[in-house]
């Protein structure tokens, strides 16, 4: 696994660097040699905060942990990446059951009161990534492995942008995009 360390407001010492390394290939044995992990350090007023990211072919993984000490953190983000990998592994490894999902079709719902129009909208922070070609049940896999409420995603039979999220019911929703 190739590992990339950076840091936010902290400065990466060779201990650091070196816990890093070693704790996060205990993760190789999961992982093909062209697995490629993203871990970030920061200091985020009392907490000291990793964020992972591991890419291995279409699959994603995140975890992110923020304790008073950076070595905690350390492990425990890679005991969260054990952990989301044993939990998921049947899916992963059956690569998903064909069963699709309908979108919901909502109507325009009118106001009965005047709402006032947000005028500023602030973008704190952009992400790029590429697009992978997947089902639907892949998508809300990746989701679920990296934590978000909705991941965007190109269906693999259709060809077209989708995008799955997760309801407060705790089910899941599909959004098919059309033109």
């Amino acid at each position: 696994m190739k590992i990339t360390i950076s840091g936010k407001q902290i400065e990466l010492t060779n201990a650091l660097k070196n816990r890093v390394e070693e704790k996060f290939s205990k993760l190789d044995r999961y992982f093909h040699k062209e697995t490629e992990a993203f871990v970030t350090l920061s200091v985020q007023r009392e907490y000291q905060t990793v964020e992972a990211t591991i890419q291995s072919g279409n699959l994603i993984l995140r975890a992110e942990e923020a304790t008073d000490d950076m070595y905690v953190s350390i492990d425990t983000a890679v005991d969260t990446f054990e952990r989301q990998l044993r939990k998921h592994k049947t899916r992963i490894e059956k690569k998903l059951k064909k069963e699709y999902f309908e979108a919901a079709r909502l109507k325009e719902i009118p106001y009965e009161e005047e709402v006032a129009e947000e005028v500023d909208f602030k973008i704190v922070k952009t992400k790029r990534f590429e697009i992978k070609p997947m089902s639907p049940e892949e998508a809300i896999l990746q989701m679920n492995l990296i934590g978000h409420q909705f991941f965007v995603f190109e269906n693999a039979e259709s060809g077209d942008s989708n995008v799955v999220y997760k309801r407060k019911d705790g089910n899941y929703g599909l959004i098919e995009l059309t033109k």
